[in-house]
């Protein structure tokens, strides 16, 4: 399952979004219906999981952490309670909890952003700051990709 693109759109005055037809139809495909909704843990935007990538996630930090230790509890703990479970009505609408919002800075519009098994949903401002320049993305990028093998 890949998501791709980056598209603008709106929330309504209760919270609701209408999930791109793109990435609905990538869900549709993969038989996904649930999602779960949490904040980035280390950008100011949110990032929509399907189900199974969740659970995949999840997995994997356990697996990282003791449950004996209370540092490791702690961290467990923070990353899910800051996760909601999200399901899309007949429209295709999900809700954006005002919690979500607020730690987000999302207000009205918004933009998705496709990363590949998940869904990132940034304020237009907070996008528009995180992003690099292009000449910037470009030498980062260059760098980065001139590894010696």
């Amino acid at each position: 399952m890949r998501f791709l693109g980056n598209i603008e759109a709106k929330i309504d005055a209760k919270g609701r979004a209408f999930l791109p037809a793109t990435f609905r139809k990538v869900l549709q495909a993969s038989g996904q219906e649930t999602l779960v909704l949490r904040r980035d843990v280390f950008q100011r935007c949110l990032v929509l999981y399907p189900e199974s990538v969740w659970n995949e996630r999840m997995d994997m930090l356990k697996q990282k952490l003791n449950q004996w230790n209370a540092q490791h509890q702690q961290m467990l703990r923070q990353f899910v309670a800051e996760a909601e479970v999200v399901s899309l009505d007949g429209n295709g609408r999900f809700l954006i909890s005002r919690r979500l919002q607020k730690a987000s800075d999302i207000e009205q519009a918004i933009r998705f952003i496709g990363m590949d098994d998940t869904i990132e949903i940034w304020s237009e401002e907070t996008i528009s700051q995180a992003l690099k320049t292009e000449e910037d993305f470009g030498a980062e990028l260059e760098k980065i990709m001139n590894i010696e093998f």
